[in-house]
């Protein structure tokens, strides 16, 4: 289901070439923050990379052409990095990321980067709200682990969870995808107390962001309306309330798979990757970045016209065409003080 690059191409062929107003965007989103993303360095390895949202201050933060890095993680307070650190000759996996490699924490800008355990120690680690705790998932199961000493605080059971764990902003739960609510590839909520889980979109999802609020989440969706016109569908970008109730169609576009949505600090934007296979080649630059306003959602890009059938009041645009990159993560702190 969940793929980790496409074919080489411009960021630009993301998006209908008539998205409107993008130029007002760009100016809009220009200081929100920064984002971390993976994406292949000069000499050919995957590198980590901070931008502001509008792709400007592009810089490489790791560096490192002996080894791959990728699956960034701001702690909440944007002052760190988590993420994966690989051999260089090593492919990073769409279905096993988050266990490659070893994990590794460090300032925000790269620096002071410091390795945390060996090889597929700390799996699916996600920060906790207060950047004390990770929280980890494996097939024994969800555990806690002090973030100062590595000591594991307590376990819950995985309840199904297999990939792709996230704490929300309240402490309150986690999200992840799931293989039990009598199917696979089901984003689903856990409670980060009792281990007690709900559906929150059943069947062909992956990549679960949270807003802000701890209320809502956002998702990849293979949407059964597409399947049903006897496709093999195209990935769609959801969001829904943690509960499941109120889903909503956010980005949407014929030959393009939709990956890696996360919300920015504010609530008021995503960014997200658009990937033209389900199976990409790990030896190109990932897949072209986009941001969009969740105001203007659902937005349909290109022709997509059974999409548009089913969607009629969805807009066009804007939608501001980004690098190439994979799995983008998002910050409020002020990283331009934060010297390299």
């Amino acid at each position: 289901m969940r793929l980790l690059v496409s074919l080489l191409l411009p960021a630009a062929t993301l998006i209908a070439a008539a998205s409107p107003d993008t130029g007002e965007l760009a100016v809009e989103v220009r200081t929100v923050g920064w984002i971390c993303f993976a994406a292949h360095s000069e000499a050919g390895d995957w590198d980590l990379f901070l931008m502001r949202p509008d792709g400007s201050q592009r810089r490489n933060i790791t560096n490192t052409p002996q080894s791959n890095e990728g699956y960034p993680l701001f702690s909440r307070d944007g002052s760190r990095l988590l993420y994966r650190k690989l051999k260089r000759d090593e492919t990073i996996e769409g279905n096993r990321y988050g266990e490659q490699g070893v994990p590794v924490v460090a300032n925000a800008n790269g620096s002071g980067a410091r390795e945390l355990g060996g090889e597929g120690e700390l799996p699916w680690a996600t920060w906790s709200p207060d950047g004390k705790q990770f929280s980890c998932l494996s097939l024994k199961g969800v555990t806690f682990v002090d973030a100062s000493t590595g000591k594991v605080t307590r376990t819950l059971k995985r309840n199904g969870f297999f990939q792709q764990l996230t704490w929300s902003p309240d402490g309150k739960w986690l999200s992840g995808v799931s293989n039990s609510f009598g199917t696979g590839w089901t984003v689903a909520r856990m409670d980060a107390e009792t281990g007690e889980t709900n559906a929150v979109s059943i069947q062909d999802n992956c990549t679960p962001d949270w807003f802000p609020d701890g209320k809502r989440m956002i998702f990849s969706n293979r949407h059964s309306s597409d399947v049903a016109l006897g496709k093999t569908g195209w990935t769609q970008l959801w969001m829904a309330d943690a509960d499941g109730k109120n889903p909503q169609l956010v980005y949407a576009e014929d030959g393009r798979h939709i990956y890696g949505g996360h919300i920015s600090p504010n609530g008021k934007y995503v960014i997200f990757t658009g990937n033209p296979q389900e199976d990409g080649d790990p030896s190109n630059s990932g897949a072209p970045m986009a941001v969009m306003r969740l105001a203007d959602a659902p937005i349909i890009a290109g022709s997509s016209p059974e999409m548009r059938k089913l969607h009629p009041k969805a807009n066009a645009g804007p939608v501001l065409a980004l690098p190439a990159g994979w799995e983008p993560c998002w910050t409020a702190a002020d990283l331009s003080q934060m010297k390299p």
